[in-house]
């Protein structure tokens, strides 16, 4: 099945990536018995981390909830969802507030792999700066966009892979702060649940038409 055909009546090129993205719903249902390994959910974060930040920042952090124990101290606070007991793990997406001072240290490695030269970093510390210090909604604001990008570049491999997701804001973000440690700059954006589904979820929803959303300037 083409999925484009759901959303348009013309003919749109389309590959594996497209297909992946267009046939992505979210699962409701995933398969109590399964589990993901250790190394696939280091995978899954790798392929995540690859998303866009605001001056290379990478503002975020992911905690790959996936032991009972851990599953049975998320759910509650959770709103109690079975998706949390029942997916293969439950990711705690965490965006953290953006701090114009990290910017030397996230580009290091960038100027040591030879793309940037070192003489460029000070010209972007010191617009992230003018951007985010002392200014605490951006910083917010920032930690929620990285966190959402992260997110994203999640759920479209594991779509690729034959896996069920669904991005939730179901939960007590307090709760889960103090549950699972976070830091005083850090931020509970969204709950993530990663798995193999079972038989029942839906299929993708129909989505508004391209000209109820898109103008032209």
């Amino acid at each position: 099945m083409n999925y484009i055909n759901n959303i348009a009546s013309e003919a749109v090129p389309t590959n594996a990536v497209i297909e992946a993205i267009l046939s992505r719903s979210a699962a409701k249902y995933y398969d109590s018995t399964a589990t993901l390994s250790d190394d696939q959910i280091r995978d899954l974060v790798r392929i995540g981390t690859s998303a866009p930040t605001s001056f290379h920042l990478q503002n975020w952090r992911f905690i790959a909830v996936r032991t009972p124990d851990a599953k049975a101290r998320l759910h509650p606070i959770a709103w109690k969802q079975p998706a949390i007991l029942d997916a293969a793990v439950t990711f705690v997406i965490v965006g953290q507030l953006a701090d114009a001072s990290a910017v030397p240290a996230r580009l290091a490695p960038v100027v040591e792999a030879g793309i940037m030269p070192a003489h460029l970093v000070p010209e972007w510390e010191a617009p992230a700066r003018g951007l985010y210090d002392n200014q605490p909604q951006r910083q917010r604001d920032e930690a929620v966009r990285s966190a959402t990008f992260g997110t994203a570049a999640i759920i479209y491999p594991a779509r690729s892979l034959g896996l069920g997701s669904t991005p939730m804001i179901g939960f007590d973000a307090e709760a889960v702060h103090r549950e699972f440690g976070l830091a005083e700059d850090e931020i509970p954006v969204m709950l993530l649940t990663v798995g193999p589904e079972q038989s029942g979820n839906w299929p993708q929803k129909p989505r508004l038409p391209v000209a109820d959303v898109l103008s032209f300037a």
